[in-house]
Protein backbone atom coordinates (compact mmCIF):
# COMPACT_ATOMS: atom_id res chain seq x y z
CA UNK A 1 0.00 0.00 0.00
CA UNK A 2 1.32 3.40 -0.99
CA UNK A 3 1.53 5.97 1.82
CA UNK A 4 -0.71 8.96 1.40
CA UNK A 5 1.12 12.17 0.71
CA UNK A 6 0.31 15.01 3.06
CA UNK A 7 -1.98 17.58 1.52
CA UNK A 8 -0.16 20.72 0.49
CA UNK A 9 -1.78 23.58 2.45
CA UNK A 10 -0.63 26.17 -0.08
CA UNK A 11 -2.55 24.43 -2.88
CA UNK A 12 -5.64 24.30 -0.70
CA UNK A 13 -5.35 28.00 0.09
CA UNK A 14 -4.79 28.85 -3.57
CA UNK A 15 -7.97 26.98 -4.54
CA UNK A 16 -9.88 28.50 -1.62
CA UNK A 17 -8.95 32.05 -2.58
CA UNK A 18 -9.76 31.27 -6.21
CA UNK A 19 -13.16 29.89 -5.25
CA UNK A 20 -13.91 32.92 -3.08
CA UNK A 21 -12.97 35.40 -5.81
CA UNK A 22 -14.81 33.38 -8.46
CA UNK A 23 -18.06 33.77 -6.52
CA UNK A 24 -17.86 37.53 -7.14
CA UNK A 25 -18.59 36.68 -10.78
CA UNK A 26 -22.07 35.57 -9.80
CA UNK A 27 -22.97 39.26 -9.64
CA UNK A 28 -23.75 40.44 -13.15
CA UNK A 29 -22.14 43.88 -12.79
CA UNK A 30 -18.94 42.47 -11.32
CA UNK A 31 -18.74 39.79 -13.99
CA UNK A 32 -19.29 42.31 -16.80
CA UNK A 33 -16.71 44.72 -15.38
CA UNK A 34 -14.00 42.07 -15.05
CA UNK A 35 -14.87 40.54 -18.44
CA UNK A 36 -14.40 43.97 -20.02
CA UNK A 37 -11.14 44.59 -18.16
CA UNK A 38 -9.90 41.16 -19.19
CA UNK A 39 -10.83 41.80 -22.83
CA UNK A 40 -9.04 45.15 -22.78
CA UNK A 41 -6.06 43.38 -21.19
CA UNK A 42 -5.93 41.00 -24.18
CA UNK A 43 -3.99 43.78 -25.89
CA UNK A 44 -6.55 46.39 -26.90
CA UNK A 45 -5.71 48.73 -24.01
CA UNK A 46 -1.97 48.45 -24.62
CA UNK A 47 -2.25 48.99 -28.40
CA UNK A 48 -4.38 52.10 -27.85
CA UNK A 49 -1.87 53.34 -25.26
CA UNK A 50 1.04 52.87 -27.67
CA UNK A 51 -0.80 54.69 -30.46
CA UNK A 52 -1.75 57.51 -28.07
CA UNK A 53 1.87 57.90 -26.98
CA UNK A 54 2.99 58.30 -30.59
CA UNK A 55 0.22 60.83 -31.34
CA UNK A 56 0.78 62.79 -28.13
CA UNK A 57 4.56 62.74 -27.97
CA UNK A 58 5.91 62.12 -31.48
CA UNK A 59 9.31 60.46 -31.65
CA UNK A 60 9.60 60.10 -27.88
CA UNK A 61 6.21 58.38 -27.87
CA UNK A 62 7.36 56.15 -30.73
CA UNK A 63 10.49 55.19 -28.78
CA UNK A 64 8.40 54.37 -25.69
CA UNK A 65 5.95 52.37 -27.82
CA UNK A 66 8.79 50.43 -29.44
CA UNK A 67 10.12 49.67 -25.97
CA UNK A 68 6.67 48.45 -24.90
CA UNK A 69 6.31 46.33 -28.06
CA UNK A 70 9.73 44.71 -27.63
CA UNK A 71 8.98 43.94 -23.98
CA UNK A 72 5.61 42.52 -25.05
CA UNK A 73 7.16 40.14 -27.59
CA UNK A 74 9.57 38.81 -24.96
CA UNK A 75 6.74 38.50 -22.42
CA UNK A 76 4.62 36.57 -24.93
CA UNK A 77 7.45 34.17 -25.75
CA UNK A 78 8.28 33.67 -22.08
CA UNK A 79 4.77 33.05 -20.79
CA UNK A 80 3.91 30.66 -23.66
CA UNK A 81 7.05 28.63 -22.94
CA UNK A 82 6.24 28.53 -19.21
CA UNK A 83 2.67 27.38 -19.91
CA UNK A 84 3.91 24.56 -22.17
CA UNK A 85 6.46 23.55 -19.55
CA UNK A 86 4.25 23.65 -16.43
CA UNK A 87 0.95 22.52 -18.01
CA UNK A 88 -1.02 23.56 -14.95
CA UNK A 89 -4.75 23.07 -15.55
CA UNK A 90 -6.97 26.10 -15.20
CA UNK A 91 -8.97 26.34 -11.95
CA UNK A 92 -12.33 25.65 -13.59
CA UNK A 93 -10.85 22.50 -15.17
CA UNK A 94 -9.56 21.26 -11.81
CA UNK A 95 -12.46 22.08 -9.52
CA UNK A 96 -16.11 21.79 -10.55
CA UNK A 97 -17.04 24.50 -8.01
CA UNK A 98 -15.08 27.10 -9.99
CA UNK A 99 -16.78 28.53 -13.05
CA UNK A 100 -15.10 30.04 -16.10
CA UNK A 101 -17.10 33.21 -16.63
CA UNK A 102 -15.45 33.78 -20.03
CA UNK A 103 -13.68 31.46 -22.45
CA UNK A 104 -9.93 31.07 -21.90
CA UNK A 105 -7.48 31.92 -24.67
CA UNK A 106 -5.52 28.71 -24.15
CA UNK A 107 -5.51 25.51 -22.11
CA UNK A 108 -3.12 26.17 -19.25
CA UNK A 109 -3.10 28.38 -16.20
CA UNK A 110 0.48 29.12 -15.08
CA UNK A 111 1.47 31.93 -15.34
CA UNK A 112 -1.21 34.49 -16.16
CA UNK A 113 -0.17 36.03 -19.46
CA UNK A 114 -2.62 38.90 -19.01
CA UNK A 115 -1.07 39.79 -15.67
CA UNK A 116 2.50 39.35 -16.86
CA UNK A 117 1.86 41.74 -19.75
CA UNK A 118 -0.09 44.23 -17.64
CA UNK A 119 2.67 44.44 -15.04
CA UNK A 120 5.52 44.58 -17.57
CA UNK A 121 3.76 47.17 -19.75
CA UNK A 122 2.82 49.29 -16.76
CA UNK A 123 6.35 49.39 -15.37
CA UNK A 124 7.92 50.14 -18.77
CA UNK A 125 5.31 52.79 -19.60
CA UNK A 126 5.80 54.45 -16.21
CA UNK A 127 9.57 54.57 -16.76
CA UNK A 128 8.81 56.74 -19.80
CA UNK A 129 5.69 58.54 -18.52
CA UNK A 130 5.32 58.49 -14.71
CA UNK A 131 2.29 60.79 -15.01
CA UNK A 132 0.30 57.77 -16.28
CA UNK A 133 0.50 56.01 -12.89
CA UNK A 134 -3.07 56.90 -11.80
CA UNK A 135 -4.39 55.22 -14.96
CA UNK A 136 -2.02 52.29 -15.43
CA UNK A 137 -1.57 50.97 -11.88
CA UNK A 138 -5.31 50.51 -11.17
CA UNK A 139 -5.85 49.04 -14.63
CA UNK A 140 -3.03 46.50 -14.20
CA UNK A 141 -4.38 45.57 -10.75
CA UNK A 142 -7.87 45.07 -12.19
CA UNK A 143 -6.47 42.87 -14.97
CA UNK A 144 -4.75 40.69 -12.36
CA UNK A 145 -7.88 40.41 -10.20
CA UNK A 146 -10.06 39.73 -13.24
CA UNK A 147 -8.17 36.57 -14.07
CA UNK A 148 -8.99 35.02 -10.68
CA UNK A 149 -12.56 36.32 -10.49
CA UNK A 150 -13.27 34.93 -13.96
CA UNK A 151 -12.05 31.47 -12.89
CA UNK A 152 -9.17 31.40 -15.36
CA UNK A 153 -6.23 31.58 -12.95
CA UNK A 154 -5.25 30.77 -9.40
CA UNK A 155 -3.93 33.61 -7.24
CA UNK A 156 -0.47 31.98 -7.41
CA UNK A 157 -0.57 32.23 -11.24
CA UNK A 158 -1.20 35.95 -10.91
CA UNK A 159 1.42 36.42 -8.20
CA UNK A 160 4.06 34.56 -10.22
CA UNK A 161 3.15 36.58 -13.32
CA UNK A 162 3.54 39.78 -11.29
CA UNK A 163 7.04 38.75 -10.21
CA UNK A 164 8.02 37.66 -13.74
CA UNK A 165 6.55 40.81 -15.31
CA UNK A 166 8.36 43.01 -12.81
CA UNK A 167 11.67 41.24 -13.45
CA UNK A 168 11.22 41.40 -17.22
CA UNK A 169 10.30 45.10 -17.16
CA UNK A 170 13.19 45.94 -14.85
CA UNK A 171 15.66 44.13 -17.13
CA UNK A 172 14.11 45.80 -20.18
CA UNK A 173 14.46 49.25 -18.62
CA UNK A 174 18.02 48.51 -17.55
CA UNK A 175 18.93 47.58 -21.14
CA UNK A 176 17.52 50.74 -22.74
CA UNK A 177 19.83 53.76 -22.46
CA UNK A 178 18.30 56.90 -21.01
CA UNK A 179 15.31 55.14 -19.42
CA UNK A 180 15.07 54.75 -15.66
CA UNK A 181 12.70 53.21 -13.17
CA UNK A 182 12.69 56.59 -11.49
CA UNK A 183 11.09 58.21 -14.56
Amino acid sequence: MRPLLPRNPLIGRDTGWCLLANRWGEWNGVRRFFALVSRLGDGVFWYVLMAALVVADGLDGLAASAHLAATGVIALTLYKALKRWTKRPRPFASDVRIRAWIAPLDEFSFPSGHTLHAVAFTIVALAHYPVLAPLLIPFAACVAVSRVVLGLHYPSDVLAATVIGTALATLSIWLVPGVSLLG
